[in-house]
């Protein structure tokens, strides 16, 4: 294994380089050729404009062939990749720029507190500008580093609002694609349908490290869409997705047995699967999706197995080189069957977060295991199950959205008293925000929350309902009770009213 992860990454695709990497829906082919040379070309731009080994590139552009290139190439000379969702607002980006002190930016639009580059979702803009300019500067090789030297830093809201930049090194993204490829038995034949955003380290790692580690070609579309998808299943071998995949493939007409005979492994991630959309899929399909846990700061931690027993409701086991265990306040372990905190220890487990060494030291014990802040439950197998979240995080669409930091937001709207942000059983989204409001005179409604929070929230943190209450339920320390609330509203949105 290189020290340099793209090195990893390279040794294989060279092998193949008349081959498919990436076919995209306009129906261009990349060719595994042309992405090796777009990678050492835009490596140059990145070189020539002053990024040093170790410095930080922040880029928030729509997913392409030309995005995927550039993360490639940041790896390849040695920086730190620092992914944003597209639908974060300029005041959120305004933090993490500040926070990460980047030494460029790809955005699609110019910053004056960095140097910039443009990209639009077709891949062009200023960066392509600046790569033919360069384009007798490719970089050939890649630059040395060492197993434990950062390679990205993916952002992920904090309970106490202030964001927390997870630190992936080299190594950490090499044993996690390296024991997955493996684990769901990868090959060179292989087809990925790849309609995951390529922020998030479901879309950018997992999905795109296994088809490049086996120099696979992608089916590499700009955003999922149900009818486009189930339309190409037959021209795919892997699909990669959320929940809200497959939820939505169910409600399509054509989705049968002969629909998916080609696919050899549905796998799920981001949020957990109701047992109620793993048995529609198979009643549907025949087939068991395969359900994985992960987190941005351990990537990948566990699996359901690709050969043998895929047990609705579970996560499977932890990946080779890795353990978990089911742990009290203490880090003690609990017993088989018994509710407790998970906590994992392994090569993939990140470096502790950026700039923040006490939050760090809060969160990775003495004897190196992570504390997820999830809550689970082992059976006599030894096979996982996460029966909650310890940090009242709500998953929607498979994004996480952290209550604090919206309620921060929330309780400066004129009119509100307080605020309570839960999450709430959704068909499609797997959970949906929702707001508790303490009013201070009249009742609050969502459009009126919604207008505030358009210009500082992404959408998807957004509370799709708001509902007015005299007060919020809270134990004899006057903390919320949140458990309470979600129970109340559970039935919000199925049909089932408040309960």
């Amino acid at each position: 294994m290189m020290s340099n992860f793209y090195q990893t990454l390279e040794n294989s695709f060279v092998t193949n380089l008349s081959g498919d990497a990436l076919r995209l829906a306009d129906g261009t082919v990349w060719r595994y050729q042309r992405l090796h040379e777009r990678v050492a070309e835009i490596a140059g731009v990145l070189v020539a404009e002053g990024l040093q080994p170790s410095d930080r590139l922040v880029v928030q552009v729509e997913k392409s062939a030309e995005n995927l290139a550039l993360y490639l190439a940041c790896l390849k000379v040695g920086g730190v990749y620092v992914p944003l969702n597209t639908a974060y607002t300029d005041a959120e980006v305004d933090y993490f720029v500040q926070d990460a002190m980047p030494t460029l930016f790809v955005g699609q639009s110019q910053r004056s507190d960095v140097k910039t580059f443009t990209m639009d979702e077709n891949g062009q803009g200023t960066l392509l500008e600046c790569v033919a300019a360069h384009s007798g500067l490719p970089v050939s090789s890649a630059v040395t580093r060492q197993p434990d030297d950062l390679a990205a830093i993916l952002y992920t809201s904090g309970t106490t609002g202030r964001s927390k930049g997870a630190m992936l090194s080299h190594a950490n993204l090499a044993s996690n694609a390296l024991s997955l490829s493996t684990c769901w038995g990868w090959q060179k034949d292989d087809v990925l349908l790849h309609a995951l955003p390529i922020f998030h380290v479901h879309g950018l790692f997992i999905a795109s490290h296994c088809a490049l580690l086996n120099a696979a070609p992608m089916i590499f579309l700009p955003k999922f869409d149900a009818a486009q998808v189930l339309e190409l299943l037959p021209q795919a071998t892997v699909l990669m997705g959320v929940p809200t995949f497959y939820t939505r493939l169910l409600q399509q007409a054509g989705l049968n047995h002969a629909s998916v005979a080609s696919i050899r492994v549905f796998i799920c991630g981001s949020a957990p699967l109701t047992e109620q959309t793993f048995n529609a899929w198979e009643a549907a399909t025949g087939q068991r999706i395969l359900e994985r846990y992960g987190m941005s700061e351990t990537i990948i931690n566990t699996s359901n197995p690709l050969e043998g027993e895929r047990v609705a409701g579970t996560v499977g086991f932890a990946l080779p080189a890795q353990e978990f265990r089911i742990a009290d306040a203490d880090g003690k372990p609990v017993q088989t069957g018994e509710i407790g905190t998970i906590e994992v220890r392994g090569p993939n487990v990140f470096q502790g977060y950026w700039q923040m060494p006490e939050k760090t030291a809060e969160e990775i014990r003495d004897d190196g295991f992570f504390i997820t802040g999830d809550l689970g439950t082992t059976d006599e197998d030894g096979r996982l199950s996460i029966v909650g979240r310890a940090k009242d995080l709500v998953i929607s669409g498979g994004y996480n959205v952290y209550p604090k930091e919206v309620e921060g937001i929330i309780d400066k709207i004129p009119g509100v008293s307080e605020s309570a942000v839960i999450g709430v059983p959704h068909a499609d989204f797997g959970e949906a925000v929702v707001v508790v409001i303490v009013p201070s005179a009249e009742p609050v409604d969502v459009e009126t929350i919604q207008a505030h929070l358009a210009d500082s929230l992404a959408r998807f943190k957004q509370p799709k309902i708001a509902v007015n209450v005299d007060a919020l339920p809270r134990n004899t320390m006057g903390k919320v009770q949140k458990n309470i609330l979600r129970e109340q509203y559970a039935g919000l949105l199925s049909g089932d009213g408040v309960s």
